[in-house]
């Protein structure tokens, strides 16, 4: 039997990679990574600078490690629905295997493939702990709040994560010899991206380092720590998860080193991923359209200059100001930031959550359809198992409490980090000789506040009021 091993994209490891196990030993292994234009073009990497660079950085390191195994990784250019049939033709396959998805454009891909009929397709669970959609009520629909669907999913069992292969076959010289299998890796600047020094380095290996330093450090106290905006609280292996390269079944197999309580915690976070899977697999159109239909055809407001300010980190609302800036820096928000920032450009700023949602996509690492589109709708009010609309986080009362040190601002917004920590948090307040002090020039190296937090709660809540009908 000859196996089309078919890596694309969210399943860049070694280790519990379903696909690949079920090829060994039962044949010829042919590893295949098609480089699709429709993320590798030039002008769609450009759209998502720190995840080309990721994704980039992670296949190279896979094809060294598949060729320390005694195999190559076969690169192809192409699009996938057309070269992967074409392939399994070309190079006599008997089947295709790989991970399945849950991104609606990925599981149009696949079955434009099936459709092909070139050889069987088959295609196994992993980007999630549980496969999407499995999970129903009792009357057999999805879950639409999170909780029931946590304890649903506690009463699962889920399988252990199975060992990376000491060894790969060799490949067959038909296709070691098919110039078609050895197209070459293009590099960021010839696709027109700069490389940022700053963003977490992609690849199995250095996932499995920060897995390491996580379950040493950070998962030791993560339900006391994971909100701190100012501490290496969390794991950072939203990117990992993202692109595969650690298994999800992994980690949460590996929790079992962390305390009961940080090891609780952290397990409804994997948890929540997994509900944010389920509802785009049972709505992919959610993407385009709220899921609570009263939202369809809000009144959000467009205001060019508040946006701008929002994405550039010139609000006025230092630990807002923080996260854009983190955003654009390193790819990466911390999560109580990103919950922060979101309830502003929503609530006070009264901006459309699919403008938010479509900006973090563009810049986070991790920028994953599910997960981003949770969050977002979760902020907004308008998403499963949302907060309630009326629900508006202040961010100077939540700066103070989960950045108590102004660290996390101080890192961030520089042009503040002379300013005593009763003022880093609303320094339009601080004395004019405390703020000439530090260096700070209100309107001049820092805004003042582009919106009166109280005028733009209730400017939200009058609007939404007005439009729900009371």
């Amino acid at each position: 039997m000859r196996t089309i091993v078919w890596f694309r994209g969210k399943d860049l490891r070694l280790h519990d990679h379903a696909p690949l196990a079920s090829a060994l030993g039962a044949g010829d292994v042919l590893p295949l990574f098609v480089l699709d234009p429709y993320f590798l073009a030039p002008d769609r990497a450009r759209a998502l600078p720190h995840r080309v660079q990721f994704l980039l950085e992670s296949i190279a390191e896979l094809a060294h490690a598949i060729e320390a195994l005694g195999s190559r990784l076969l690169l192809v250019n192409g699009k996938s629905h057309e070269v992967v049939p074409m392939l399994a033709r070309r190079w006599n396959a008997d089947r295709v295997v790989g991970q399945a998805w849950v991104w609606p454009v990925g599981r149009e891909r696949d079955r434009r493939v099936a459709a092909a009929r070139a050889v069987p397709f088959e295609l196994t669970e992993g980007e999630t702990l549980l496969a999407p959609g499995s999970l129903r009520t009792a009357s057999g629909g999805p879950y639409s709040v999170f909780s029931p669907f946590a304890r649903a999913f506690r009463g699962q069992k889920l399988g252990r994560p199975l060992p990376a292969p000491a060894a790969l076959p060799v490949l067959p010289d038909d296709v070691d010899r098919d110039e078609l299998g050895r197209a070459r890796l293009p590099d960021l600047a010839e696709l027109g991206i700069e490389r940022n020094r700053a963003l977490q380095a992609g690849g199995e290996r250095a996932a499995r380092q920060r897995l390491e330093a996580f379950l040493r450090g950070p998962a030791q106290r993560y339900d006391e720590t994971r909100d701190r905006l100012d501490q290496d609280g969390t794991s950072r292996l939203s990117c990992d998860l993202k692109f595969g390269t650690l298994s999800v079944r992994e980690l949460w197999s590996r929790l079992r080193r962390a305390p009961a309580r940080a090891r609780a915690a952290f397990e409804n976070e994997l948890i929540w991923r997994d509900f944010a899977y389920s509802t785009l697999w049972d709505r992919p159109e959610l993407l385009e359209e709220p899921f609570r239909a009263k939202f369809e055809g809000f009144p959000w407001r467009d205001d060019p200059a508040a946006w701008d300010a929002w994405v550039r980190g010139t609000t006025g609302y230092p630990v807002v100001d923080a996260a854009a800036r983190q955003l654009l820096g390193e790819g990466f928000v911390h999560n109580r930031a990103r919950m922060l920032s979101a309830s502003f450009l929503t609530k006070h700023l009264l901006i459309d959550y699919k403008r938010g949602e479509a900006h973090y996509l563009r810049y986070l690492t991790d920028g994953d359809d599910a997960s981003n589109n949770a969050g977002w709708q979760w902020s907004a009010g308008s998403g499963s198992d949302a907060q309630p609309y009326f629900r508006i986080f202040n961010p100077v009362t939540q700066g103070k409490k989960f950045d108590p040190t102004g660290d996390y601002v101080r890192r961030w917004v520089p042009e503040l980090a002379a300013l005593p920590l009763e003022h880093v948090h609303e320094p339009w307040r601080a004395p004019a000789g405390v703020l000439s002090a530090a260096g700070v020039r209100l309107g001049e190296n820092y805004p003042r506040p582009i919106v009166d937090l109280a005028h733009g709660r209730e400017r939200f809540l009058a609007v939404a009021r007005e439009f729900f009908g009371g």
